[in-house]
């Protein structure tokens, strides 16, 4: 159990509440542990009818849901060479799969913050609720890494290439943009999460529709409408985000004098240079997998990203930890990536990210189905 958790049973639901807000509730290890060993142990409990999580800021309940991962624990023992790194990853990744195959609903209430490793946690909710505070991301790209917990599986079947962009920008979206996105799924008031949160433990769940319900009463399902609230940004992004590789799409970018395509270039170049061919193939590949697949997919890619061993690389000197000490711990927000610019990075150096360092009957999400 984490002292950053809360988790309770009331009225036939299993409820979880993050609780790490000077961390805008990013994940420990502890926090994983907990997690996934409530959500088991309800899995399979007949009194247990639904499950609820959400996230707190100072203020208390809700504010934000999750930041993602601590990366300052993966500086630290990426650097101190402990097995807590191998083993976050490989927890992490195993409940994002649970969260999948729960048998019973599940509802995240994503107020606020969800980024990375939020998004792994809410992504295989039965129940994604938003508010007009909700900021949606996956930006790994910016510290080094990759759109992962996931990020492969659900960004993949976004419409268009919005998967592609995302994974590759690391762009917030709101709450219209997610359910858009096939990323959420119901409208709720801020003010309205509390009163929506306590309710739920006074369900009546021999009704069969006590949740529909629920959500009729308290939430506002998407409507029909637009394929994306800004159609002209929505083109923007097909246009730019289909190209064949990671230079065709600055190419693209570039030569488009629109503002949004200017902007969207300079922001990329921020970005790891290798990281971001990675990306590319990563979303591309999981397009076409089960969950499963690319969760062990992304395992393998974790691993090489803190030991490069076919680059030469590991700890300090690999773009994901030096992207983490120049967002977080030096704070001087200028990343040394190696290579320094996207037109140096060559295939060699990307293809051996999607090669396992395990053999499959040892690979640590072998169990996955």
């Amino acid at each position: 159990m984490s002292e950053f958790l809360l988790i309770e049973e009331h009225g036939g639901v299993g409820m979880i509440t993050l609780s790490r807000p000077k961390a805008m509730n990013a994940l420990s290890l502890g926090m994983v542990r907990g997690i996934a060993g409530a959500l088991r142990q309800w899995k399979d409990d007949t009194r247990i009818h639904a499950i609820a999580v959400r996230g707190s800021d100072k203020n208390g309940p809700f504010g934000n849901f999750c930041a993602g991962g601590d990366i300052r624990f993966f500086h630290e023992v990426a650097l101190a060479g402990t097995p807590e790194l191998e083993d976050f990853f490989t927890e992490e990744y195993a409940l994002n799969y649970l969260t999948h195959h729960l048998g019973k609903p599940l509802i995240a209430f994503l107020d606020g913050i969800v980024f990375g490793g939020g998004m792994g946690l809410c992504q295989g909710a039965t129940h994604r609720l938003v508010t007009p505070r909700t900021k949606m991301a996956m930006p790994e790209t910016l510290i080094g890494l990759f759109a992962d917990v996931g990020g492969g599986y659900f960004l993949g079947r976004c419409p268009g290439t919005a998967g592609e962009w995302m994974a590759l920008t690391g762009q917030h979206i709101d709450a219209d943009q997610a359910i858009a996105l096939d990323l959420a799924d119901w409208h709720i008031k801020a003010a309205q999460q509390a009163i929506a949160w306590d309710t739920l433990a006074t369900l009546d769940w021999t009704k069969a529709h006590a949740l529909d319900a629920w959500l009729q009463l308290h939430t506002v399902a998407a409507q029909a409408g637009p394929v994306f609230p800004d159609m002209q940004v929505w083109g923007l992004i097909n246009r730019h985000f289909a190209h064949a590789t990671v230079g065709d799409i600055f190419r693209s970018l570039e030569a488009d004098p629109d503002p949004w395509a200017q902007e969207t270039a300079a922001g990329l170049r921020k970005r790891s240079p290798l990281m971001l061919h990675v990306a590319l193939e990563h979303v591309r590949r999981a397009r076409t997998m089960s969950l499963a697949d690319d969760l062990r997919m992304e395992r393998d890619m974790v691993r090489h990203c803190f030991h490069s061993a076919h680059l030469g690389r590991s700890g300090a000197a690999t773009d994901t930890v030096e992207g983490i000490r120049a967002l977080v711990i030096d704070k001087d927000q200028n990343p040394q990536w190696n290579p320094a610019q996207v037109e140096d990075v060559t295939p060699d150096m990307v293809e051996p990210f999607f090669q396992s360092p395990w053999p499959v009957f040892a690979h640590p999400l072998k169990d996955l189905l």
